[in-house]
């Protein structure tokens, strides 16, 4: 928990950095970048995390991966975590910013669980469903098991259309007579 209130910290200060600079939407993608490489990179994540290895060489594994590419006010939050011995932070600091930024942009992200893969048609149904302002993102996943429908969850909300659920809701009910 302590970690990732630090983590928030870094986070917020990044965010509040990067739009005063006008570099908002440079820093959203470094973020993003930045986290799909750590959750995916087991030898980074084992870097982040191993106090034997110094912080100078930590910090030219990162100026080697991303220095060319990212934006100067990124590679100096990822150089402050790495000097203040707080590596280990990088990937939640990063996925903090990015919800940070989807809260600031009013995007939300769905996560639609469906029997086969959605057509635009469905999307735009299930987009109609939310009733949301903003932008919506949607994660898809498909579940067979679901039989037909869908389930749509939205941070701790959820819609419920799925056959499956159906059926197991008229045995709970036929049961009971």
């Amino acid at each position: 928990m302590k970690d990732s209130k630090t983590a928030s910290r870094y986070a917020k200060a990044l965010l509040s950095l990067s739009q005063e600079s006008g570099k908002l939407e440079d820093v959203y993608g470094n973020m993003q970048s930045l986290s799909a490489t750590i959750a995916d990179s087991s030898d980074l994540r084992s870097l982040v995390s191993n106090p034997t290895i110094k912080e100078d060489e930590k910090s030219k594994v990162f100026t080697a991966l991303f220095g060319s590419t990212f934006n100067e006010g990124t590679m100096n939050l990822i150089n402050l975590l790495i000097k203040n011995k707080r590596a280990q932070l990088l990937g939640t600091t990063a996925e903090q910013f990015i919800a940070l930024y989807k809260e600031s942009k009013n995007i939300v992200t769905a996560q639609v669980t469906s029997a086969t893969k959605l057509d635009e048609e469905q999307k735009n149904k299930v987009l109609s469903l939310l009733k949301h302002e903003g932008e919506v993102e949607i994660i898809e996943k498909v579940d067979a098991s679901l039989i037909g429908g869908f389930i749509v969850r939205v941070g701790d909300k959820q819609i419920d259309a799925s056959i499956a659920t159906k059926f197991k809701n008229l045995r709970k009910e036929i049961s009971l007579n």
